[in-house]
């Protein structure tokens, strides 16, 4: 069941950035102040290799079809110093955050939001600079043009992992191979990926990136292949 808790009391209790000394309100309103101020079409820092596939921009919506795309989409905005936050994500995994870049302290993890999904997140919108939405449902045009309007706005992102009608590009992973043990004990230390980028009726364009491992269920799939 999902939690009726107001967004300002999620954000106090898991992002322990927050100065606790003061209003949270106060805070998310000097945040959404300095958003406000930025260029709507504004760079957004990535990690190497994906800035050169995939610049991204503030007022923008991105979708991938794997968490291990989310996590690296969102890590390089949180290594710049930036907040980020995770919305539907019930497997989102720390230390696979970590590993990235990801700074936990400045994340937001509202894992279950439940039926009121879309208040969440452009709540989330409104403050952080980078929220990752897995939707609990499809999503309609009418829908994503609410969010895409707090985006612009805000000058924040959003990454969606699945399908949405909005995006200005999806990612998703051809080829994918691990280095580390595939079977019995041990620890998968490395994926090697292809990635291929999709923006309208443009060609596709395709690169090899290397992250470290990510936790979750292609990590649980890909053992259980293997036997």
């Amino acid at each position: 069941m999902s939690s009726a808790r107001p967004v300002t009391d999620l954000v106090s209790g898991l992002a322990p950035g927050l100065d606790p000394g003061r209003s949270v309100v106060e805070q998310l309103r000097e945040r959404v102040a300095a958003m406000e101020r930025r260029p709507a079409l504004e760079p957004v820092p990535t990690l190497p290799g994906i800035a050169d596939l995939v610049p991204m921009h503030a007022g923008s919506t991105y979708s991938v079809d794997t968490a291990s795309l989310a996590l690296a989409l969102a890590a390089g905005a949180s290594r710049a110093g930036e907040w980020v936050g995770f919305a539907g994500c019930t497997d989102f995994g720390a230390e696979a955050a970590a590993e990235l870049g990801i700074d936990l302290a400045r994340t937001v993890l509202v894992p279950d939001p439940g039926e009121h999904w879309l208040e969440v997140t452009a709540a989330l919108v409104d403050v952080l600079r980078v929220v990752v939405l897995r939707p609990p449902a499809s999503v309609d045009e009418r829908t994503a043009g609410i969010l895409d309007s707090r985006l612009r706005t805000r000058s924040a992102v959003l990454v969606v992992h699945g399908a949405w009608p909005r995006a200005e590009a999806r990612l998703s992973v051809e080829e994918s191979s691990w280095t580390g043990p595939l079977a019995g004990s041990g620890q998968l230390l490395e994926r090697r990926a292809r990635v291929v980028v999709r923006r309208g009726a443009r060609p596709p364009r395709r690169a090899d990136l290397t992250w470290p491992e990510v936790q979750g269920a292609e990590v649980r799939e890909l053992r259980r292949a293997s036997g």
